[in-house]
């Protein structure tokens, strides 16, 4: 039944409302009741207005109503014996009960009482036949707005869930782009010390040339110049990407060489805190060296901070042309921060930039882990 009213592009209100008109034209040939043949087409008429209860959520299912008083008016007897009518006015209180706004329902509701009182009126009904018959209408009244009042909020659900949905991805693409743009105010302030040095020792050695070493003074002086030129340019660069608030790098950036004070500063903020450094120690690349320090500093951030933890673990293992950095605790974070904007973000930016490796999870054991395997040299 699903695949067939996906594929006529029906659902289960049309399924029902095709089924009430298929069974009201079954029931008036096949019955053996005397009823006058004029009330024929009104009962055939009764239930097909409802297709247009979307369009029309007033005057489809009063329309129904309409049909059915008319067929109740030319042989109320006759009409009395057929069910699939009372059927189909029970559907016409479901719809009203469904409108989209309240006034709608409640009006439709108190139409279909009134008709109700006048078919009572035409069958002669007793006061007990009059009693439970009401109840089925009004129950198809509560059971329509039931329906539409839950459809409404898992729709609101829905919509809340998508703007949730979007709200992320923004705030996960706009943390993206701000550590990118972080990245490269320390990968400025790396290159622009390495091209400062490059240019100073040019001049220091073309100072120390002899008079007749010509070519070898204008090699020199050109590297100078481009040295000054390219500092020029950097520094107008990183001019643009630093913020308002961002204070300028008055200290060399920071590397593994400190990871040692790392720990012990966070030890002192009260998480117990080991380091252990494993096999032969290896310069690294001045971004590659940057970018573990930021991966420990994080993952110690967040262990002291966000994951309520107790102990902490930091190992720095050197190995064939790698370096691996791992940061373990044994708390209930789950290392996306304090909601910074970088956390885990800024950390795989960092890693990918290198082509490196990252893992960041929870520990079979409990706790959290950050784990990345970096390359030497870039």
């Amino acid at each position: 039944m699903r695949r067939l009213s996906n594929r006529l592009g029906l659902n289960w209100g049309d399924l029902v409302i095709a089924g009430l008109t298929v069974g009201t034209a079954v029931e008036l040939a096949v019955t053996s009741v005397d009823y006058k043949p004029a009330i024929v087409p009104f009962a055939l008429l009764a239930a097909p207005p409802l297709f247009l209860r979307q369009r029309l959520p007033l005057a489809a299912p009063a329309a129904t109503l309409a049909f059915a008083i008319a067929a109740v008016t030319v042989d109320p007897a006759g009409t009395n014996d057929l069910s699939f009518i009372f059927f189909v006015a029970i559907a016409a209180m479901v719809t009203f009960g469904a409108a989209p706004e309240r006034r709608i329902a409640l009006l439709g509701g108190a139409l279909g009482i009134g008709v109700l009182q006048y078919v009572n009126y035409k069958f002669g009904n007793k006061p007990g036949e009059f009693v439970w018959i009401t109840g089925f209408f009004i129950g198809a009244w509560i059971i329509g707005f039931t329906l539409r009042v839950r459809s409404d909020q898992a729709k609101e659900a829905r919509q809340r869930a998508e703007r949730a949905e979007l709200e992320r991805e923004l705030r996960a693409r706009a943390a993206v782009a701000d550590e990118r743009t972080r990245i490269a105010r320390e990968l400025h302030d790396i290159v622009g010390h390495s091209v400062s040095v490059m240019t100073v020792q040019a001049a220091g050695v073309r100072r120390l040339l002899r008079e007749d070493q010509e070519r070898e003074r204008e090699a020199l002086l050109a590297i100078e110049e481009t040295g000054r030129a390219a500092l020029t340019e950097m520094r107008r660069l990183v001019g643009v990407l630093r913020r308002a608030d961002d204070e300028p790098a008055l200290v060399p950036q920071p590397s593994l060489e400190r990871v040692a004070k790392l720990v012990e500063q966070t030890r002192d903020a009260g998480l117990p805190t080991e380091l252990r450094i494993e096999g032969e120690t290896t310069a690294l690349a001045q971004g590659i060296d940057l970018t573990a320090y930021r991966l420990v500093q994080e993952g110690l951030t967040n262990a002291l901070k966000h994951a309520n933890a107790t102990h902490a673990e930091v190992v720095v293992r050197y190995d064939d042309g790698t370096v691996e950095l791992v940061v373990r605790d044994d708390g209930t974070g789950d290392g996306a921060g304090g909601g910074s904007g970088h956390g885990l973000v800024g950390i795989r930016e960092r890693v990918a930039l290198y082509g490196g490796e990252l893992f960041a999870g929870p520990r079979a054991e409990g706790g959290f882990e950050l784990r990345a395997r970096l390359p030497v040299t870039a």
